[in-house]
């Protein structure tokens, strides 16, 4: 199945369940009138995402810059599902995996292994593929015995080899990216970084979200400039990296 990626004027909003109030709407429409509203239930609304429209192909790599709050981990989270578009539609065709959150997905109740064998079962493997899944991991992680103890008496570091061996372990058709993803120990992110870079290769479609430069150029064949959660510019990246590095000296 050839894969793709539609965004077809996606739109999405976050009630503030407690803005109904006059002083709270008051203060928030003077702070952030450009990106409020309000729905048909007269609650004040943040307008998270607006008109979001782009297509992907197999061989498209698509970086999402902006500044913090400009809607680039928001429009990641729509396109993998956490979030369900108010209005338009975002349409995948083939496999794919969401590097959003190291933690993503895994119970910390549960061990390691078991983590392991619940990400198989999601992603439909059998038996013999879920085996050679916790094999890979285990040698990835280096946890030893950790492994099989409770995920919750795991250091912040452990934890983040292990969600970071799991969501790199199974190679999707679509992936996509945000940079925090890429926040941990700095010896074992120089350990993964050949990991996650044979993965970007292998897949069909990369979208990433990232304020470094020196990656969007690298790794990216188009760019989305997002601010206020719209689309600002959309283009080649040394083209749309000019305008977006500008910006300040406007």
């Amino acid at each position: 199945m050839r894969s793709e990626m539609v965004a077809d004027q996606v739109s999405l909003d976050f009630p503030l369940y407690h803005g109904s109030a006059r002083s709270l709407k008051k203060m928030v429409f003077k702070q952030l009138s450009a990106r409020m509203g309000s729905d048909s239930r007269s609650r004040v609304v943040v307008q998270a995402l607006r008109d979001i429209s782009f297509r992907l192909q197999p061989g498209d790599r698509l970086g999402l810059v902006g500044s913090n709050g400009a809607g680039k981990t928001t429009l990641l989270r729509t396109l993998a599902g956490i979030y369900e578009p108010m209005s338009g539609r975002v349409q995948v065709r083939g496999s794919m995996n969401a590097l959003l959150d190291p933690n993503l997905g895994m119970n910390m109740e549960l061990t390691g292994r078991e983590n392991i064998m619940l990400r198989g079962l999601y992603n439909g493997l059998n038996a013999s593929s879920i085996r050679r899944l916790a094999d890979d991991v285990a040698e990835f992680a280096n946890l030893g015995d950790f492994l099989d103890l409770p995920v919750r008496i795991y250091s912040s570091g452990m934890v983040v080899r292990l969600g970071f061996a799991l969501a790199t372990a199974i190679r999707p058709q679509v992936l996509l990216m945000d940079e925090w993803f890429l926040a941990g120990d700095a010896n074992f992110m120089e350990k993964a970084r050949a990991r996650l870079e044979d993965m970007v290769r292998g897949a069909d479609i990369l979208v990433l979200s990232t304020h470094a430069t020196s990656v969007v150029m690298e790794w990216c064949t188009r760019v989305i400039w997002m601010d206020g959660g719209r689309i600002r510019a959309d283009g080649t990246p040394d083209v749309v990296m000019a305008q977006y590095l500008a910006r300040d000296a406007a």
